[in-house]
C-alpha cells in the first residue's frame, strides 16, 4: 500500500514481526463488521474471487477438482471461499488470525445452507496448529502474506502442512502497485516510489504505536520464498480487468487495471 506523501499518520519504517502481528490482530478485529458491510455483497457469503478484479475460482481452476480433497485457508476473513469449496464437496477448514474476523465467519454460518458451512480457527499462519502433510490444497486470496514481515515463514508452514503432490496457491497484491500511490484515479498512474523499496507501510497513532502495517516483496523475493519452502511455482496469474466491470476497490479501479496489473496469484506445488 502507498501512502499519500503528506499524510503525518503513516510511516516507511521497520516494524518488526511482532509488532506487525499485533498492529494487524487489533486492525482486524475492529474492522471486521465494516469490512464485511463494505465488500460483503462484492465478495458473497459463498464465492470465490480471487481478487479485486472480480477473477473466480470457478472461471479460474487454479484449486484444481476440489471433489474429495482436504482444504485449507490461511487469512480466510468471512469464509466465503471456503464456503464455495465446501458446497463442492471439500473438506474445508477456515484460519485467521483476527478474532473479529472468525466471529464474523461463525456469524455468517448460521445464515447460509448449511451444506456450505465451514469450521473456523483462529490462527497465526506462520504457526499452523496442524499436523504435517494432512492437507491436499493450502491457500489465501488477499490473506496473510502483505500482513505479516516473515512471509517465507508462511510459505514455509503452507509446505508443512501440504501432503507431497499438494497444491498452496496465494494471491496478493501485485508488487508492482507498491511504486504507484494508492489512488484509483489518474494520480495513481504515476510512479513515486522505487519498486525495490522493501521499507514497511506503516499507520500509526500519536504516539507512534503502529495500528496497521504492510510489507512488500518483488516479484524475485516471492520466487525465492517459494523455492526456499521447498515449493515448486507452477504459474503466475496476471488477472486482467475485464470488460463490463466498472466497481473500484480502494485503489484498484477500471482505469489502472486496464493499464497494469493489481493482483498476481502464485500457483505452487510440493514435490512428490
Amino acid at each position: 500500500m502507498s501512502p499519500p506523501p503528506d499524510d503525518t499518520h503513516v510511516a516507511r519504517r521497520g516494524a518488526s514481526a511482532q509488532e506487525t502481528a499485533g498492529a494487524n490482530r487489533t486492525w482486524w478485529d475492529d474492522e471486521a463488521d465494516d469490512y464485511y458491510l463494505e465488500h460483503g455483497a462484492f465478495l458473497g457469503d459463498t464465492d470465490f474471487v480471487w481478487g479485486p478484479e472480480r477473477l473466480r475460482e470457478a472461471e479460474a481452476g487454479l484449486l484444481g477438482d476440489p471433489n474429495g480433497s482436504r482444504m485449507l485457508e490461511i487469512g480466510a476473513g468471512s469464509g466465503q471461499c471456503s464456503r464455495w469449496l465446501s458446497a463442492r464437496r471439500a473438506t474445508v477448514v477456515a484460519t485467521d488470525l483476527s478474532r473479529g474476523m472468525v466471529a464474523t465467519g461463525v456469524e455468517v454460518n448460521e445464515h447460509v445452507p448449511e451444506e456450505t458451512r465451514v469450521p473456523f480457527v483462529q490462527c497465526d499462519g506462520r504457526m499452523l496448529p496442524f499436523a504435517d502433510s494432512c492437507f491436499d490444497t493450502v491457500f489465501t486470496a488477499y490473506g496473510v502474506l502483505p500482513f505479516v514481515a516473515d512471509s517465507d515463514v508462511v510459505l514455509r508452514e503452507a509446505a508443512r502442512v501440504l501432503r507431497a503432490g499438494g497444491r498452496f496457491v496465494f494471491a496478493t497484491t501485485h508488487p508492482m502497485r507498491w511504486a504507484f500511490p494508492d489512488d484509483p484515479g489518474p494520480n495513481g498512474l504515476t510512479v513515486y516510489q522505487s519498486y525495490f523499496d522493501r521499507t514497511p507501510y506503516v499507520e500509526q497513532d500519536d504516539d507512534g504505536r503502529a495500528t496497521y502495517v504492510e510489507h512488500h516483496r518483488t516479484l524475485g523475493d516471492r520466487v525465492r520464498e517459494i523455492r526456499a519452502a521447498g515449493l515448486v511455482l507452477d504459474d503466475l496469474v496476471e488477472p486482467e480487468w475485464p470488460e463490463g466491470h466498472d466497481e473500484p476497490w480502494g485503489a484498484w479501479s477500471p482505469l489502472r487495471g486496464r493499464l497494469f496489473p493489481g493482483t498476481a496469484i502464485f500457483v505452487c506445488h510440493k514435490p512428490r
